[in-house]
């Protein structure tokens, strides 16, 4: 038979990152576009080569979209999971598409479910279904067809296609073609992609999503209170983004652009300490333990790994972040430059310690560490009392300084610790904790009699809320609430929070403002005892999310838009958080 002419005309356009929903199974994420397209999937895992990378301009992709050239789009999430449907209103009737990960996922092998329905009247779809593997420079190769099922490699992959004997080979793809639904019919496509050859029989597609449905079902909490449905949709994400036994990504994605054209682009496929630690806490209070648990094996495994010496961020497996790599047969994400690995992993963040402490202290409080964790918190500790006085890059990456948040967060880590920890033992990292307070008192304080951003910066910064809201110093202590009051009267602008003054700019033209940063206003209003503001802050910061509800880790204010990777993993951790101590403080209210 004839291959089918190319179907290449179907634009494969990046849309704004507002549109984009999220498919995760805790070992990859996909990403899907408005017009049906799965932009972005990354095989086996997080931080392997993508195989469809429309993203980033890339050839790889995978269509499902009306036939009819005239639609309009929507979608939502089926409640308590990351079951995505795609909803296509067009001039014939209306269209749907649910798409899914199956989770939980295995570690070598994905399979990706799409189930095309007509709800009322016949429906017509075109499918382009053309992988790419090593970020598109790997066609399909070793194509077979028996009844219907197909089978390929790519790259190191092996593939095998389930629902489309209805398409054909393309010319300068792998396949294309259209598939007829009658009314309140459904069409099922199953995509598996592997590391390893696909011996055994798939699964059908109904057991399949039962499967997955079940799962979704049982990891996910019950909520009440301030915005549920988006606190149980910023716990899937965390869910979706982490494996079992820790090591959540940052982000699903790599090289989008923060501010157009300002090569501030980064890779955030690999797992950073303090966002482990913010989703661990988050699951803590959230009372669901499993995210908690996978938070717990993963941050006391590196920290007994590498000590004094723990990286900022690893891989998913607790390898070294790779370095900088540019990938420039791809044109990129509109003011971007399409890269793969990060820097990151050369810092010191002394921050990331205290961060430990923190999370393994919240376990602690429900009786969840094993002997492993209760050793790693005392090599972390250990850790702050060898290096706090040191330099470092704190919480935003930047140039070594004596950051006051670095040392405010240690001294909330060791005091949360010392609360779990024989007498003996707790009496030291009290110690240790009264003495780098003490320091950073000395030359942190500004004389207005609040907390700087650095020994040797007077300015504010957002970062410096946090300590306070984990309990470096109690609630009435004066310099919190002055600390507060400044960092809002400074770096706030039209109801969001930015994370400091990078220059003299007004907010807002040096870069969005800070998500993280507006629910950690939130909470810090809440602990000030201001129900009003802190219901103020968390309802703008929860607003500033993508159609599907997803976050990025900024927002462009004047333009409503997202920018930088997505979706941010410590953005709904701490949007969970919010939400949990808002809900709890309206019901004791």
């Amino acid at each position: 038979m004839p291959p089918a002419p190319s179907d290449r005309h179907v634009d494969a356009l990046p849309a704004v990152l507002r549109d984009y929903a999220l498919l995760a199974d805790g070992h990859r994420g996909a990403l899907v576009g408005p017009d049906g397209d799965i932009a972005w999937l990354c095989a086996p895992r997080w931080s392997d080569p993508a195989v469809f990378s429309s993203l980033l301009g890339g050839p790889g992709r995978y269509l499902v979209t009306p036939a009819a050239t005239r639609f309009v789009w929507g979608g939502h999430y089926e409640a308590a999971s990351l079951i995505w449907r795609s909803r296509w209103v067009t001039g014939d009737g209306i269209i749907e598409s649910r798409e899914a990960l199956v989770f939980p996922g295995d570690a070598d092998r994905l399979v990706l479910l799409r189930q095309v329905r007509a709800l009322d009247r016949p429906a017509r779809v075109r499918v382009v279904l053309d992988p790419r593997a090593d970020f598109g420079r790997s066609p399909v190769r070793e194509v077979t067809c028996d009844r219907g099922l197909w089978r390929a490699r790519t790259g190191g992959l092996h593939l095998r296609f389930h629902g489309g004997a209805g398409l054909r080979p393309a010319s300068d793809g792998f396949l294309v073609g259209e598939l007829a639904v009658p009314p309140g019919g459904q069409h099922d496509l199953v995509l598996e992609l592997s590391a390893t050859p696909l011996v055994q029989p798939c699964e059908e597609p109904a057991e399949l999503w039962r499967i997955t449905e079940f799962h979704w079902d049982a990891v996910l909490p019950e909520m009440s209170g301030a915005a549920e449905r988006d606190a149980r949709l910023a716990y899937a994400v965390l869910r979706g983004m982490t494996p079992p036994g820790g090591g959540m990504v940052a982000a699903a994605t790599t090289a989008l652009p923060e501010r157009a054209m300002q090569g501030r682009d980064y890779d955030y496929r690999y797992a950073w300490i303090r966002d482990q630690a913010f989703a661990g806490q988050a699951a803590a209070m959230a009372g669901h333990y499993g995210l908690l648990d996978d938070a717990v094996s993963f941050l006391s495994g590196r920290v007994l790994a590498d000590g004094d010496r723990l990286a900022p961020a690893y891989t998913i497996g607790g390898e070294p972040v790779p370095p900088v790599r540019q990938l420039a047969h791809l044109p990129g994400y509109p003011g971007a430059l399409p890269g793969t690995g990060n820097r990151v992993g050369g810092q010191f963040q002394l921050d990331a310690f205290g961060e430990v402490l923190l999370a393994l202290a919240a376990a602690g409080r429900l009786d969840r560490l094993d002997s492993d964790a209760h050793h790693a918190m005392e090599v972390a500790a250990s850790a702050i009392a060898d290096r706090w006085s040191e330099p470092d890059s704190g919480i935003w990456e930047l140039s070594p300084r004596q950051w006051t948040h670095s040392k405010l967060t240690c001294v909330a880590g060791l005091r949360a610790a010392a609360r779990i920890v024989p007498a003996g033992v707790a009496g030291r990292w009290s110690a240790l904790a009264d003495r780098i307070l003490a320091d950073a008192a000395t030359h942190g304080l500004d004389r207005a009699g609040r907390w700087q951003r650095a020994y040797d910066d007077r300015r504010v910064d957002a970062a410096l809320l946090l300590p306070a809201i984990r309990g470096a110093l109690p609630p009435q202590d004066p310099r919190t609430e002055r600390t507060r009051r400044a960092v809002l009267a400074d770096l706030a602008a039209d109801g969001y929070l930015y994370r400091f003054r990078a220059d003299r700019r007004p907010l807002g033209d040096a870069e969005g403002a800070f998500l993280l940063c507006g629910f950690a206003a939130a909470l810090s209003s809440w602990q000030a005892g201001d129900l009003v503001g802190a219901t103020q802050w968390f309802e703008r910061s929860r607003a500033a999310c993508g159609c599907p509800g997803l976050y990025t880790e900024e927002y462009d204010v004047a333009q409503r838009q997202l920018r930088g990777n997505l979706p941010q993993a410590f953005v709904h951790a701490l949007m969970l958080e919010t939400a949990v101590t808002l809900g709890h403080a309206t019901a004791c209210g």
